[in-house]
C-alpha cells in the first residue's frame, strides 16, 4: 500500500480545495493500491505564531490593506528576497516539516502550497534521502517565484503563461507539466441537467441563473447582488456567503426581487455550478478555475493585487467574462450577456469551456501515484544542498536535529 502525503495550508479556500480534489481523484483511482493524507504543517505549534496566524489573517490584509499586501507580494517576487525568503523558511518549518514526513513515511508528496518546498530540501538533504515531490501550482497566470523550487521532481502548472514563467525562474523544462488547477472530480461526476438541479433546489427551470460566491474577502459583492436584485432582469440566483456567519445573516435578511437561494457553507459546489449559467465572484484561482471548467461565464467583481490579476487578465483575453468593479459596470454587463437571447452569455460559455481542464484532478493524481511507485531514492552528492550549512543554520537557531 503507498502513501500519498498531500500538503496544503488554509490561506484562502484554493489551496485545500485541490488538495481534497487530489485526494478524491487519487482514492477514485488507485484507491485499493494507495492512501492519501492531507495535512498543514502551518498549524504544528512548533511553526512561529505569526506565521500559523497568516492563514486566519490573510482575510484580514488583503480585504483592509490590499496595496500593502501587493506591494510585498511584488517585493518578496525577486531572486534575492525569494532566497533570503526560503532561508527563513527553513528555519520556521523545518521541525513540524520533518515531524510530518517521519511520522506519514511517505512514499511520494504533494503541495498545493508554495512555503513548503524549502524546508522539505532541507529535510531530504540532511536526511539523504529524497521523497518524490510534486509542486501543484494554484493560481492562472501571475504567480509568485517561490512556486518554483528546483528541488522538487515536477511541477504542476495550469497554463502555458505559468509554464514559462517556471522555466523562467531555473526549472528544466522537463520538470514542468501543464495539469490545469485540480477540481473536485464531482465536476465531471455530476452528470444531472440543470433544469433537474434546479428543480431540487426550488428555482425556476428555464430562467437564467447566477451564482454568486464570497463571504466579507468579496467586498463588492453585496453591491453586485443588490443591483442584480433589483434589475428586472429575467434572472434568479443561488447565493453562497462561503461559511460567512455575517455575511449569511445579510443575504437571509435580503428582501428578494427576484427568486434566490441563499447558503451559507455548502459541500456540493459542483452541483450547484451545474445549476447556474455564470458565476459573479472575486477572481480566486480555485473559482476561477471550477468556474472554467463547468463551462460558466465569470463576472468579476473583485480582483486580489498581486495572483488574481493574472486570473483576472485570463478570463478577459479568453473571452470567458468580464470584470465588473462597480454595479453600474455588474449591470451593464449582466444585461449584454442576456440581450438577444442571451447570445453573448452563450459566446462567454462556449470560451469558458474551452479554457476549462476539468479532468486536471485525475492527470495529477496519476502523476503522484507514478511518483509514489517511484517511491524514495537518493541523489548524486552535488546535487545535494550542502549539509553542513544547513546543521550550521539549525543550530545557530538552536532547531534540534540528530543525523
Amino acid at each position: 500500500m503507498k502513501r500519498i502525503l498531500v500538503l496544503t495550508a488554509d490561506a484562502g479556500f484554493g489551496h485545500r480545495r485541490a488538495a481534497e480534489a487530489v485526494a478524491a481523484a487519487l482514492q477514485e483511482t488507485h484507491g485499493e493500491e494507495c492512501v492519501a493524507e492531507i495535512v498543514n504543517p502551518m498549524q504544528d505549534k512548533r511553526v512561529p505564531i505569526f506565521l500559523r496566524n497568516s492563514q486566519s489573517d490573510y482575510d484580514r490584509i488583503v480585504r483592509e490593506m490590499p496595496d500593502l499586501y501587493k506591494l510585498g507580494y511584488e517585493a518578496s517576487d525577486a531572486k534575492a528576497p525569494s532566497l533570503i525568503a526560503e532561508g527563513a523558511l527553513i528555519v520556521m518549518l523545518f521541525e513540524a516539516m520533518l515531524d510530518t514526513v517521519q511520522r506519514f513515511q511517505p512514499d511520494a508528496i504533494v503541495t498545493t502550497y508554495s512555503l513548503y518546498q524549502a524546508p522539505l530540501g532541507a529535510v531530504f538533504s540532511l536526511r539523504r534521502s529524497y521523497i518524490p515531490l510534486l509542486t501543484v501550482v494554484t493560481d492562472l497566470a501571475t504567480v509568485h517565484r517561490l512556486w518554483f523550487h528546483v528541488g522538487a521532481d515536477g511541477c504542476l502548472v495550469p497554463t502555458v503563461t505559468v509554464r514559462d514563467l517556471a522555466i523562467e525562474c531555473g526549472l528544466a523544462a522537463s520538470k514542468v507539466h501543464i495539469t490545469g488547477i485540480p477540481v473536485h472530480p464531482d465536476v465531471v461526476r455530476e452528470t444531472r441537467a440543470p433544469l433537474d438541479i434546479r428543480a431540487e433546489l426550488g428555482l425556476e427551470p428555464n430562467r437564467t441563473t447566477v451564482l454568486a460566491v464570497g463571504g466579507k474577502r468579496v467586498g463588492r459583492l453585496p453591491e453586485a447582488l443588490h443591483v442584480l436584485n433589483h434589475s428586472g432582469l429575467p434572472l434568479q440566483l443561488i447565493v453562497i456567503a462561503g461559511g460567512d456567519d455575517d455575511r449569511f445573516q445579510q443575504y437571509q435578511n435580503t428582501q428578494w426581487h427576484v427568486p434566490a437561494r441563499v447558503f451559507n457553507f455548502v459541500d456540493n459546489v459542483p452541483a450547484l455550478m451545474h445549476a447556474a449559467d455564470c458565476v459573479v465572484c472575486k477572481a480566486g484561482g480555485l473559482i476561477v478555475t471550477e468556474s472554467l471548467a463547468c463551462g460558466l461565464p465569470l463576472l468579476l467583481v473583485d480582483v486580489l493585487p498581486g495572483q488574481e490579476e493574472g486570473n483576472a487578465d485570463l478570463v478577459v483575453r479568453g473571452g470567458a467574462g468580464a470584470l465588473a468593479p462597480g454595479p453600474i459596470e455588474v449591470l451593464e454587463e449582466m444585461y449584454h450577456w442576456l440581450d438577444k437571447g442571451g447570445m453573448l452569455l452563450a459566446e462567454r460559455a462556449h470560451n469558458a469551456r474551452a479554457l476549462g481542464q476539468p479532468r486536471a484532478a485525475y492527470d495529477v493524481a496519476e502523476r503522484a501515484w507514478q511518483a509514489a511507485v517511484r517511491g524514495p531514492y537518493t541523489r548524486p552528492r552535488r546535487r545535494l544542498l550542502s549539509r553542513s550549512r544547513l546543521r550550521a543554520l539549525l543550530r545557530h537557531f538552536d532547531i534540534p536535529w540528530v543525523d
